[in-house]
């Protein structure tokens, strides 16, 4: 008992450790979750799966595959798919059938397989991993379409190789080979046919119950992950791997409904997502072998140098033609496609079900498919942001703003950035407040701002920093918190609090859980209100040679607040308390600043 404790709790406080160095460092977190579950598993023999799990292993992994399904289908918004639509589901579909062939031929030739495990085989790689996938998106924020057509491709690509693994496994283990056409033919109507309706079902049914109140707050959530096992079970029941498409249908219909809120969930989701998927990485590689690196042989390198330098490329190739999509969009896309959990739970559980049929060395499909997602996820970690910028896709230092809070004060800062070029976003949960902003011009959406889907919601490709500006400190320093994994946590900033700081270190709130100083340790939220309501102003002033930062300086004194600093190269400066900046000339001062006497 004792044992299976200390196991469990390894599991999941090396993994979340695993989220943390990667989070650190700017890596895929997947890279560090593979090398822990090797050190607790086949290095150390820590951690054995099967005997903590039992037979309830393999279930474990597909409940868990499922809720990260549905919950990346709560990511993906109609909207995007309006330009590159067409795009997208050639990938899912055209471009799952030609990475199937492509690869099962490579199998068959360079890893020796017998083309019933080499066709499986190819079936599991044709995922792409959106646990990998949408954090290198979000590190990077490609410019236009390629961003959404990514994102859009990792998440629905899941279900398509769950579903052609099961159907093949099915065909090549019929015991008459002409059935082989009518069992996939079925197979594949019978998947979209039940994943389709009972996704459909199980989202509208969830709408229902919010929109009339039958489910009380508290069991919202909780209800929700019911309704969603329950839904993926079901699915299951009727058609084998149905579950991981209807789960994604869910997903994707609850995000582009308007009938009822379900942040509160989307924002649980991604909490229990990330342990989730650390203890499922962790687990799946404590499972492997010593002896599968015996499949790691130089035929297993060049079938993975096949499968990143001909197969996606050329797969990306076809999908595009035609579209409106420019050559370094093309290169960036083909430039993608790291492999994550599903791919490992998919080769982990087919692995099994070779051995029970009596296919030799089952393990070989494990060990591949193992050295596919690390070595994918390492490469693309590394490579996909600098060639996105040598590409121009992305914008290397955006320096774009997003103010949390649209109230009188952040409007007008937002209009002084704008009018000085910078690109501004304001987020509020305020409705009177974004109306207003609007109605100024400027770029404004309404909602928590204390979720990373605030940035779906808003065009993001060109903002670097957020500036926390509520009279909530709380509030401010949350939002600091979650924005610190998006822009850095140099960029990202709070207005000091109204209150004074308790006296006791127990009660503070620590340095780490906090955002930079704005503009000076007495400028509160209260304080520069009160300033804007006796009359100063946001003003822009140009510093010349005969007219620099300290000249400006001491015309205002202390009775102007600089903000920031727009300067000669279009970079700007936040002034904040924990910095002695001083503008050149050529910058531009944006200050609150009373209006001068003449």
């Amino acid at each position: 008992m004792e044992n299976a404790i200390l196991e469990l709790g390894s599991v999941i406080a090396l993994g979340i450790f695993a989220e943390w160095i990667g989070w650190r460092l700017r890596l895929p977190s997947i890279l560090f979750l593979l090398v822990f579950g090797a050190l607790l598993g086949p290095v150390w023999g820590l951690v054995h799966p099967d005997a903590l799990f039992g037979s309830l292993l393999m279930p474990f992994v597909s409940v868990s595959v499922a809720l990260i399904l549905f919950e990346g289908g709560l990511s993906l918004r109609r909207a995007e798919l309006v330009s590159m639509g067409r795009v997208t589901w050639l990938l899912v579909t055209v471009g799952a059938l030609v990475t199937w062939v492509l690869l099962s031929a490579a199998a068959s030739t360079l890893l020796n397989m017998e083309p019933p495990k080499a066709m499986l085989l190819g079936s599991i790689l044709v995922v792409t991993g959106p646990t990998v996938v949408g954090p290198l998106l979000r590190h990077i924020r490609p410019r236009g379409p390629a961003g959404p057509i990514l994102k859009w491709e990792g998440i629905l690509i899941d279900p398509v190789g769950a579903a052609m693994a099961v159907l093949i496994f099915e065909a090549v283990t019929a015991s008459q080979f002409e059935a082989v056409p009518v069992i996939i033919a079925l197979g594949v109507l019978k998947t979209l046919v039940i994943g389709l309706v009972m996704g459909g079902v199980a989202a509208a049914v969830l709408v229902v119950l919010l929109e009339r109140y039958w489910i009380p707050e508290h069991l919202q959530t909780p209800g929700t992950l019911a309704l969603v096992v329950a839904a993926f079970a079901a699915s299951n029941g009727l058609q084998h791997e149905s579950g991981l498409l209807t789960v994604t249908v869910m997903g994707i219909l609850l995000a582009n409904q308007r009938r009822v809120e379900v942040r509160h969930v989307i924002e649980f989701k991604e909490n229990l997502r990330v342990v989730l998927l650390s203890a499922l990485f962790i687990v799946l590689a404590a499972r492997l072998d010593p002896g599968h690196l015996a499949h790691i042989d130089g035929g297993a390198w060049l079938f993975l140098a096949v499968v990143i330098l001909l197969v996606r490329p050329l797969s990306v190739a076809l999908c595009t033609l035609g579209s409106r999509l420019n050559w370094r969009e093309r290169v960036f896309i083909a430039w993608m496609a790291p492999r994550g959990i599903v791919a490992a739970a998919i080769a982990s559980v087919f692995a099994l079900r070779l051995e029970a049929a009596n296919f030799p060395n089952a393990e070989q499909l494990v060990a591949v498919t193992f050295l596919v997602v690390a070595a994918t996820v390492l490469l693309y970690g590394l490579t996909s942001g600098p060639l996105a910028r040598a590409l121009g896709v992305s914008r290397p230092h955006p320096q774009g703003v997003l103010l949390v809070g649209a109230h009188p004060l952040a409007r007008q800062m937002a209009l002084a950035l704008h009018r000085e070029g910078v690109t501004t976003a304001l987020v509020d949960s305020n409705w009177a407040n974004v109306a207003a902003a609007r109605m100024d011009g400027l770029r404004a959406c309404i909602g928590d701002a204390n979720s990373e889907y605030v940035l779906e919601d808003l065009d993001t490709e060109d903002l670097g920093r957020m500036i926390a500006l509520t009279a909530n400190s709380t509030v401010n320093a949350v939002a600091a918190l979650v924005f610190a994994d998006v822009f850095g946590r140099r960029e990202v900033y709070q207005l000091s609090p109204d209150a004074p700081e308790p006296a006791s270190r127990g009660d503070r709130l620590p340095g780490h859980l906090r955002g930079r100083t704005l503009f000076g340790a007495d400028c509160t939220f209260g304080a520069l209100t009160r300033r804007l309501e006796a009359g100063a102003l946001i003003k822009t002033t140009k510093l010349t040679k005969e007219f620099p930062y300290g000249v400006f300086r001491a015309q205002y004194g202390d009775a102007a607040v600089p903000l920031f600093a727009v300067l000669d190269n279009g970079q700007v400066h936040i002034f904040t308390s924990d910095d002695a900046f001083t503008p050149q000339p050529g910058s531009r001062v944006i200050s609150l600043a009373p209006p001068l006497p003449y």
